[in-house]
């Protein structure tokens, strides 16, 4: 079963109009699956990485239920059974 990467719906246009997308590629970090969704969609790279190739600050990327902000960053393991999700950051008050 492959990593299957959450695309959320203002990026959706840049990964075909797809709300998620299957790595069929060995992924082993979070790095890795965010990499090989950017072969196939580079335009969700662009968008979801900085040029430095960090996470931008406006969003949020999650491995199953664990924000990487909070662990190992893009290090973060993933396994065939994982389900990586970007989200838009949301704030408010």
């Amino acid at each position: 079963m492959p990593v299957v990467v959450a695309i959320p719906g203002p990026l959706q246009p840049y990964a075909g109009g797809r709300a998620a997308v299957e790595l069929r590629e060995r992924c082993d970090t979070v790095g890795d699956a965010l990499e090989a969704l950017g072969e196939q969609y580079p335009g969700v790279r662009d968008r979801v990485l900085t040029e430095q190739g960090d996470v931008r600050q406006h969003l949020n990327v999650f491995v199953d239920e664990d924000n990487v902000r909070f662990s190992l960053g893009l290090a973060t393991p993933v396994s065939p059974e994982s389900r990586v999700t970007i989200l838009p950051a949301v704030s408010g008050g």
